[in-house]
């Protein structure tokens, strides 16, 4: 029996297997994506110190308080009167013209919708107010 074995030469593959490099690149960017926004971008600088002295308290501010209905109350150290828009652009104008440095402070009820507190807002700004503050309560431990 002859029998003949061919045989037959394989061929060599001659290519890279870049599979496990796309893995490692993966990782790699994952890992630059998370550490990227942690990194401190800011730049060291040494200020030079001051001789100035420190600003002077002007007085007590005027506070407007804004209601859950969204009335303003406005407290200039006597007791606090209830006022509209326009009484509350005409009397802080007023204020304002005599005292150029003049702070505001607006402060709103908890339960105040943000559109009253910015009515108030916009009311200190057609006043010519240039300073307004808003306060609140700090959290009880």
């Amino acid at each position: 029996m002859s029998e003949h074995y061919v045989r037959r030469r394989r061929k060599r593959m001659s290519e890279m297997n870049v599979v496990p490099y796309i893995d490692v690149m993966l990782v790699l960017l994952v890992i630059f994506m998370i550490t990227a926004p942690l990194m401190n971008l800011g730049v060291e600088i040494d200020l030079p110190q001051a001789t100035a002295e420190a600003l002077s308290d002007q007085g007590d501010p005027l506070m407007v308080t804004v209601t859950r209905n969204g009335d303003f109350f406005l407290d200039t150290g006597d007791q606090p009167q209830l006022v509209d828009g326009e009484t509350l652009v005409s009397t802080i104008a007023a204020i304002a013209a005599r005292n150029p440095d003049l702070q505001v402070l607006v402060g709103g009820d908890r339960d105040a919708a943000y559109q009253h507190i910015y009515a108030a807002m916009v009311y200190l700004q057609r006043a010519g107010v240039p300073s307004v503050g808003l306060i609140g309560d700090p959290e009880q431990d």
